[in-house]
């Protein structure tokens, strides 16, 4: 059997690292879980293919980073074009008149709920960019080896998704004032919806859920939906319903004993 040229204390080094990528990335810490363990499970799978060519640290990355695109595509049942979207914010910017209240993007980027809100909202393979280069401070030379492409494109993909990121920064104030003194963030309200709606929060978080939907402009509307779908289903279900007799008799031989 083909040995791996790294050893288990030098893959668990790279796991932090690994793991704030993936909540960048996927902005769920239970998505972000899965997504590195897959990543590891996939590096010892795989770890006698490893070459040295690259950092082992750039190695994993990408091993992650694939594996996000992958699944992404896989769950989008219309794909956006992330090269076209970013083509079209770069045309934006291109406009000589086209400009953004800088105080107020350098102020939503101090916090950080606010910057992981607009980094969420930015195609993968810009976000990924962005976070690879500005915040684990890979080279482009390291981003573009994660990301399977050349150096150029991947010059422009952190080109477009800073473009990007401050568009979307500059688009957030009056968001922010509409949601001056309402409890919890609305993708952590959001989150507790499903614990909500089970009874399975302690008083203080139900009552900040409770809070939050009494007073954000957006979150209602979402909940509403999520109750009226799931009452929509549960009437699917028909409490009359029987196993026809054939199918039954075929059930039943699945954990039959077989006869010699």
């Amino acid at each position: 059997m083909a040995t791996r040229p790294f050893d288990d204390d030098q893959l668990w080094a790279e796991v932090p690292g690994l793991l704030r990528y993936a909540r960048t990335l996927t902005r769920d810490e239970d998505d972000a879980a899965d997504l590195v363990q897959d990543t590891l499970e996939r590096a010892l799978a795989r770890g006698h293919t490893f070459r040295g060519e690259s950092s082992l640290r750039t190695w994993l990355h990408r091993l992650l980073h694939h594996r996000h695109v992958d699944l992404v595509r896989r769950d989008r049942d219309r794909p956006v074009p992330d090269e076209e979207l970013g083509a079209r914010i770069e045309a934006a910017w291109r406009a000589d008149a086209y400009t953004v209240d800088a105080d107020e993007v350098i102020s939503r980027a101090a916090v950080a709920d606010d910057l992981r809100d607009a980094l969420v909202h930015l195609p993968v393979i810009l976000r990924s960019a962005v976070v690879l280069h500005d915040m684990e401070e890979m080279t482009m030379a390291e981003v573009a080896q994660v990301q399977g492409v050349g150096l150029p494109a991947a010059k422009q993909r952190l080109r477009r998704g800073r473009a990007a990121l401050v568009s979307i920064l500059d688009g957030m104030p009056d968001r922010r004032a509409a949601l001056d003194g309402v409890p919890l963030r609305c993708w952590k309200a959001r989150a507790l919806i499903g614990d909500y709606l089970a009874g399975e929060l302690d008083a203080g978080r139900a009552g900040a859920v409770e809070a939050h939907l009494g007073a954000c402009p957006t979150c209602p509307g979402l909940y509403a939906a999520i109750v009226g779908v799931r009452d929509a289903v549960s009437r699917l279900r028909d409490p009359d319903s029987v196993v026809p007799a054939e199918l039954a008799a075929r059930l039943r031989a699945v954990g039959a004993p077989r006869r010699t």
